[in-house]
């Protein structure tokens, strides 16, 4: 098989005017913004285009605006190379990009999701906010020894987990503040290559981040979800799922359960895809796609 997969971006990936040349060039990807700001309340492309920055990286608005970034590029392909929408294997997001993933494969329509998605930030951002917390990248470890490093370095009584799997050697921790301070002084003294705190709001993927699971809970429970008509690599198990059932689960599981990002990826190619495209902004899925295999094609296409 020689088939090929779309990847959709997470958190991290916004930048001020992305999404601004797509809505110029193409009417749909306008309107996927005018139907956005009926959903969320506000003007999402002004915000978007203009920023200001600070604001856009804030949680309760990067996570709607990526969703609906994401998929405007999605209507740029379908524009360029329609053949490439409609020959689609499967598909994979990174934590928000799940979401992405599972309109594109017809599991959510974008209202619903949209909505889910503006409560998820919100959620997960009054949960960060509620536990002074944050995120480290552990560079050159396996997964065992970082398990180890964490053990180390976890203040008593406090939280420091595995958060996201990306590729060899990148995996990222997330606890409260004074785990995340004490990983990045230990990690050296574990082999590690490099240890650096990411900027982003909190703990995100572990247990901080259980208070936001109810509000997730309700927010899905209201959703219509139905069987994905491409299969969907899920971040919590790195499987494809065709009850929705399971797939609400797995997506409410997912804001505490570290990202297989690199597991994942594997299972695709395992799969048949021998090209993927990242549609969205940023180029960070390529870049570890390229670390976990190098022969594996991505191409861009960015907003």
């Amino acid at each position: 098989m020689n088939g090929h997969a779309f990847l959709f971006p997470g958190q991290g990936a916004q930048t001020v005017g992305m999404g601004r040349a797509i809505v110029d060039a193409y009417p749909v990807a306008s309107a996927l913004f005018d139907r956005a700001a009926d959903v969320l309340g506000y003007d999402l492309a002004e915000l978007c285009f203009e920023g200001p920055a600070e604001k856009l990286d804030s949680t309760v608005f990067s996570q709607p605006a990526l969703f609906v970034c994401s998929l405007a590029a999605v209507e740029q392909l379908r524009h360029a190379a329609g053949d490439l929408i409609s020959g689609c294997q499967a598909a994979a997001g990174l934590s928000l990009g799940e979401y992405t993933a599972l309109v594109f494969a017809d599991v959510m329509d974008f209202e619903t999701a949209l909505a889910v998605v503006q409560q998820r930030g919100e959620a997960m951002q009054d949960a960060a906010d509620a536990v002074p917390s944050g995120m480290v990248s552990v560079l050159g470890l396996a997964a065992n020894e970082v398990e180890k490093l964490c053990a180390a370095a976890r203040v008593s009584g406090g939280v420091l987990e595995i958060a996201n799997l990306l590729c060899p050697g990148n995996i990222a921790v997330s606890g409260d503040r004074a785990s995340c301070e004490k990983v990045a002084e230990l990690a050296a003294d574990f082999g590690a290559m490099k240890a650096v705190p990411l900027a982003v709001a909190g703990a995100f993927h572990t247990s901080i981040m259980q208070s936001a699971v109810d509000r997730l809970t309700a927010a899905l429970s209201a959703a219509a979800l139905r069987s994905p008509r491409i299969p969907v690599i899920c971040n919590v198990d790195a499987q494809s799922h065709d009850d929705p059932e399971v797939i609400r689960d797995l997506l409410i599981r997912q804001v505490v359960a570290p990202v297989r990002w690199e597991e994942s990826m594997r299972r695709l190619i395992d799969d048949g895809c021998s090209r993927f495209y990242e549609l969205g902004p940023g180029r960070v899925l390529r870049g570890l796609l390229r670390r976990i295999d190098r022969k594996i094609d991505c191409t861009n296409v960015t907003c």
